[in-house]
């Protein structure tokens, strides 16, 4: 564990990495909360293990490029190939939900805000932006490749699930940014 993180920091770190995955339960049942968990307990975890101490400045670009990915890529994919449509038909047997405020809270305002924040938070030294760049990135690069699973829980053919295409571009600039994260500091 690194040396400069109060136990505040850690216990904060650690119930926002309950939060997300939290509302997801309740607005879309027990599947993507569970994925979403992959992101953020194991953006905690290598917060808290991997011993180094990045600047903004060694994280921005693949920061931006895997943003602009996420938004404009991957999620532009999932909405015109109808991912939560597919997943509600072909594995969770549920409807999807009304979007609602609460809908649009628990699952972008909250998730992506507190994402956007990071540029802040890094350039000011704090802790919580660093946690919040560990989660972005092992979300994109680590959550993401379940898109490769998802076909597999279904009684379909395994073969393309929407939202895979992107994720070919996403993780790998995700990747790049967890490998600049865990540099040690200049």
């Amino acid at each position: 564990m690194h040396p400069g993180r109060s136990i505040l920091s850690i216990v904060a770190a650690l119930l926002f990495s309950f939060v997300v995955p939290l509302f997801g339960y309740i607005y879309l049942g027990p599947l993507y909360p569970a994925l979403f968990l992959i992101g953020y307990l194991g953006g905690f975890f290598l917060w808290l293990f991997v011993p180094a101490r990045a600047p903004w400045v060694s994280i921005r670009m693949p920061y931006w490029l895997t943003l602009l990915a996420f938004l404009f890529l991957h999620k532009l994919e999932e909405n015109r190939m109808a991912f939560f449509e597919v997943v509600s038909d072909r594995i969770t047997r549920t409807p999807i939900p009304d979007v609602s405020v609460g809908l649009v809270l628990a699952l972008l305002v909250i998730p992506v805000g507190t994402w956007l924040a990071v540029p802040v938070l890094m350039s000011r030294d704090q802790e919580f932006g660093r946690y919040l760049a560990w989660t972005f990135f092992a979300s994109m690069g680590i959550t993401e490749l379940a898109h490769f699973a998802l076909p597999l829980l279904t009684d379909d053919a395994y073969g393309y699930f929407p939202g895979m295409a992107s994720v070919v571009v996403l993780a790998p600039l995700a990747w790049w940014g967890i490998w600049r994260l865990a540099r040690p500091a200049a």
